[in-house]
């Protein structure tokens, strides 16, 4: 990181932004350029859980190449000021490289439903039994992760 003064070295913030960010964007490997998409997700335990219907090019990219990239922003804010170089941003960002697993069994995509719906607030889950047959847990592994913050937070 270029920037020193701005990267985030603590873990537990780290994992303060991991826990309380709604979307992240995964960058997935197809050619001739990245293909990204946002997502929203849950997360437990270094991985983001990630629901997915079984086809779709999201799919198909990832069973080519399982190596993504993600990013996360987190209490983004423009900061105005009366002369227009001096406008800024306050951020927090993480990213990092992963592997996706692709999740299939129901008692797999239960377990990530219930992370994904937890982690958004929501802890008393039922779902109809016909979304199992749609639906698949994308299961994303952290396997390299930076942070990098920019303005004051408390």
């Amino acid at each position: 990181m270029r920037r020193k003064d701005k990267e985030i070295k603590d873990k537990e913030l780290i994992e303060k932004i991991l826990l309380s960010a709604n979307i992240v964007r995964l960058g997935i490997n197809a050619s001739p350029v990245p293909y990204i998409v946002p997502l929203n997700y849950g997360y437990r335990d270094n991985c983001f859980y990630i629901h997915s219907a079984r086809l779709g090019r999201k799919i198909e990219l990832i069973k080519q190449n399982s190596s993504v990239s993600f990013e996360i922003e987190h209490e983004v804010e423009m900061v105005k000021k009366s002369l227009s170089c001096e406008w800024t941003t306050q951020y927090r960002s993480l990213m990092g490289i992963a592997k996706v697993e692709i999740l299939s069994e129901k008692k797999d995509i239960i377990e990530g439903l219930n992370i994904l719906m937890e982690h958004s607030g929501k802890m008393d889950n039922e779902y109809d039994e016909s979304y199992f047959q749609r639906i698949v847990i994308l299961k994303v592994q952290i396997l390299e992760i930076d942070g990098k913050q920019s303005g004051d937070f408390d």
